[in-house]
């Protein structure tokens, strides 16, 4: 049984594995010929303000007084440039952000392994392009662009990462750092000869990047004042620096400003996903080459945002987050970044109409070289007989509209050849999506394939060694034969060669060769199968149908809980009136939490007075975390005793990673996970199963006696059920993993203040984890009470987890906003993860309800 749990592991790994080679794959592709417009540009340097964690709206709106907000920015709208909203994608945090402002691309998920730190794929970049880029900011941000860039023409000053400090008393100094060192930078600058002659050379680039903001807000809301004032020192500021280019370039006028943020923030201070408050970004672009501001009496948006912000007379123009990349490029005369997929917004550049249409027809040539170079990788790969082109956009229509919209640009027909340059980068996009997608459906069905046979296998396992169903059916064994496994051994050699010519990852190896042996395990327990079919054949339809039909709409509700919340309340519902349906109804260690509440008021207290995190609460805090996993193992082995110790020890941990009411779920769900062990013992006993103990006298074993396990019955399915019900209930009782900003950073606190994503994503994971442990340590007592192997429940919990696996499987989605694809992925991910981690928590539990530790020399106890 040892070998088929690890396999199975295994399994899951590679089930899970999966998601990232058919979905998560880098869409990156290299060996691109440099393109760049040839005719001279508007601006020989540029400016790029972004403000982390900026709302468009905050931007926009005015005050509690009725002035605006940041009336600098509001000048250069009414006055000097163009504006309107940028909107980003899916995940919205920093690093995919600056990817698609400067690099032109949405970054593939694969970056959250690094923290959307690092490079995870090498790419190019504006900055890469540039003759020189200097940036001020983050250590996070600035670094990782000039990593990725060649040669030694990226200068980056950062700050020290312990600065980033959401507990300080003014965070707006991470702003204010930016703006006093390139005053500083430029006041050396007229005495240093060198660096005087670099900074008038053309195609220069200076990168500011702003992260006060951002901080405000994780750390006061983005209501908060401290947010709302730190956009008017970021406006200050920024009217400050543009007077000081100015004066240092003698007014030349050679000069693109623009102004934006990677991504927005929720009203409680989170991003990461999806909501408008998130992705809508504010966008503002003026000097050398941008377009000045358009009186318009009407707009083509309808919301009611204009009104509130007083904008409906200046015309807004809306961009993608990966359009500002070919903006910047444009402008100041560079080759377009090579991975950019970012369309060419010409509503802003104040230029002729040749150089508009010569810009597009650059940007769509340098998104038409991606796609011949992903076809020519995926036709390569790929036997000729198989291989099926992407028939929209042939090599004969490549040509034809590249020659059209020269023809269009030499006659002076700059709309019409515009026109073309954007069906065929529309063209080029869609088929950079095919050839990205080609080998979905493929690796779809193998692991569709593998994960029918798994649960066909885990299901046999159940009803050969853990149950009497097929007990005394067929009493003669026959072995498999030969030929099954010269067949199976032969489409194994097949799929291997098939693949090996097409020079496949080893990745595809695995995804397509791992159905074959589970099969074969299948079918060569075609007697039991056989058995099972006899067997059923004997037992009432009617009851069959009835057990069929209730597991399938169980499973069918926890699917639908990642959907609709309130479903797991309609299942509570129905676990409450269960006892109604039989004839139960007729048979009716604080001062570690005192001391968490103590820490959680003191050191929120100290945050808001901005006294920061004070060492003895985070002492305090760190020591009662660890003695959380402790405690439990220092107090005796009943039942009762053993879970209510694990209760008041898990329940101080989350005091500590709590922010409100969410403090009292594991009370809650303690509670009903008591009444489920006093339920499952009673329900036993009706079913007339002798049960020698009552739970107030039973004790947890470290070495269990094995004869005294039963075999399994139809109404133990219903105890597996429960388990993954109670499993994701507790999963979405604090915070749904799938939308990264329905975690509030303000839940670590008491532990640590400074930016470390690492650090507070483990915190935030224990805290998932907590009433997971509570639940599984339940689950343990069910099967203790009820005299059940553990091996047997674990395996159709395996079952029912994969069923639902499968229909995630099938629910992820291509298409549609980019929050809806996320979405669908992320649950299979949630389904998986929970497969494989129940091995854990299994373990996990065990050690928290047998272990026992002794103290002061005292020998350790073992009840056997």
């Amino acid at each position: 049984m040892l070998l088929f749990f690890i396999v199975g592991l295994l399994v899951h790994f590679v089930f899970f594995a999966s998601i990232f080679d058919i979905y998560f794959t880098s869409p990156l592709v290299h060996g691109m010929a440099p393109q760049f417009t040839p005719l001279p540009p508007p601006a020989r340097r540029l400016v790029l303000i972004v403000a982390d964690g900026l709302r468009a709206d905050a931007l926009y709106e005015f005050d509690e007084k009725g002035n605006p907000r940041a009336p600098f920015i509001r000048n250069i709208i009414m006055h000097e440039g163009s504006w309107g909203i940028s909107h980003t994608r899916v995940p919205t945090e920093s690093r995919p952000g600056h990817v698609a402002l400067i690099a032109g691309f949405y970054e593939d998920v694969s970056a959250v392994a690094k923290g959307w730190k690092e490079n995870p794929v090498e790419f190019d970049s504006l900055l890469n392009q540039s003759k020189y880029t200097w940036s001020w900011g983050s250590p996070d941000i600035v670094s990782m662009f000039a990593k990725g860039a060649t040669g030694n023409h990226v200068f980056t000053h950062s700050y020290d990462a312990d600065s980033e400090d959401f507990g300080a008393k003014d965070v707006t100094k991470l702003d204010t750092w930016v703006f006093d060192n390139i005053k500083e930078f430029f006041h050396a600058a007229k005495n240093n000869q060198s660096l005087f002659s670099k900074l008038n050379e053309e195609k220069v680039v200076f990168f500011l990047h702003l992260l006060g903001i951002d901080t405000n807000g994780h750390a006061h809301r983005p209501t908060s004042r401290e947010y709302k004032d730190n956009i008017k020192l970021v406006d200050e500021g920024i009217k400050e620096i543009v007077s000081l280019l100015k004066d240092f370039y003698g007014n030349d006028e050679k000069t693109a400003f623009l102004f934006t943020s990677d991504h927005g923030m929720t009203d409680w201070g989170s991003h990461g996903a999806g909501h408008p408050s998130e992705t809508f970004t504010p966008f503002v672009a003026w000097g050398a080459g941008i377009k000045y501001p358009q009186k318009v009496s009407d707009q083509q948006f309808n919301d009611v945002l204009l009104k509130g912000w007083k904008l409906e007379y200046w015309k807004r123009q809306d961009i993608n987050q990966a359009d500002v990349a070919p903006l910047m490029a444009s402008l100041i005369g560079v080759p377009f970044p090579l991975n950019s997929v970012g369309i060419l917004p010409v509503n802003y550049l104040n230029n002729t109409d040749a150089f508009k249409a010569e810009s597009m027809y650059t940007n769509a040539k340098q998104i038409l070289e991606q796609f011949k170079v992903k076809m020519a990788q995926k036709k390569e790969a790929t036997l000729p007989f198989l291989f099926t082109p992407f028939k929209l956009l042939s090599d004969s229509k490549q040509l034809d509209i590249l020659r059209k919209a020269r023809s269009y640009i030499k006659q002076e027909n700059y709309d019409e050849a515009v026109f073309l340059c954007t069906e065929l980068i529309h063209l080029s996009l869609e088929g950079l999506t095919y050839y990205h997608t080609y080998d979905r459906f493929f690796l779809g069905i193998n692991v569709l394939l593998g994960f029918v046979g798994w649960a066909s296998y885990a299901s046999l396992l159940i009803i050969k060694s853990h149950s009497s169903l097929t007990r005394g059916v067929s009493k003669e064994v026959k072995k498999p034969s030969h030929l099954l496994l010269c067949s199976f051994v032969t489409i194994g050699i097949l799929m291997a060669f098939f693949l090996l010519i097409q020079a496949c990852p080893w990745t595809y190896y695995v995804y397509c060769l791992l159905p074959v042996p589970i099969w074969y395990a299948v079918l060569r327990e075609y007697q039991v199968i056989q058995d099972l079919v006899t067997s059923l054949l004997t037992f009432p339809s009617r009851h069959f149908v009835g057990y069929l039909l209730a597991l399938a709409l169980g499973i069918e509700v926890l699917v639908l809980s990642f959907f609709y919340r309130y479903m797991l309340t309609a299942g509570l519902i129905v676990f409450a009136g269960w006892p109604f349906t039989t004839q139960l109804w007729t048979r009716a260690k604080m001062l570690c939490t005192v001391l968490s509440m103590w820490a959680v008021y003191s050191t929120h207290n100290s945050l808001l007075k901005k006294q920061g995190l004070p060492l003895i609460n985070q002492v305090v805090s760190w020591i009662i975390l660890a003695s959380s996993f402790v405690v439990p193992l220092l107090s005796p082995r009943n039942l009762l005793e053993r879970l209510f110790s694990i209760l008041v020890s898990s329940m101080s941990a989350y005091l500590l990673l709590s922010t409100g009411y969410e403090a009292l779920f594991p009370l809650v769900l303690s509670c009903l996970m008591f009444v489920w062990i006093h339920m499952e013992q009673e329900t036993l006993q009706q079913s007339g199963v002798s049960c020698k103990q009552k739970v107030t006298s039973i004790h947890f074993s470290y070495n269990t006696d094995i004869t005294q396990f039963r075999q399994l019955c139809l109404d133990d399915i219903r105890r597996a059920f429960f388990l993954v019900f109670f499993l994701v209930t507790a999963f979405f009782g604090t915070g749904n993993i799938a939308s990264i900003n329905s975690f509030d950073l303000a839940s670590v606190y008491c532990f640590l203040t400074v930016f470390s994503p690492f650090m507070m994503g483990a915190l935030m994971l224990w805290k998932i984890f907590i009433p997971f442990v509570l639940v599984m340590c339940a689950f343990e007592a069910v099967q203790l009470t009820t005299q059940l192997s553990s091996k047997s429940l674990f395996l159709m919990v395996l079952v029912i987890s994969d069923i639902m696996a499968l229909h995630f499987f099938f629910l992820v989605k291509d298409y549609g906003s980019w929050l809806d694809i996320g979405t669908s992925i992320s649950h299979y991910v949630i389904v998986m993860c929970m497969t494989i981690v129940l091995v854990f928590l299994n373990g996990l539990a065990q050690l928290l309800t047998t272990k026992k530790l002794g103290l002061c020399g005292q020998p350790k106890s073992h009840l056997i």
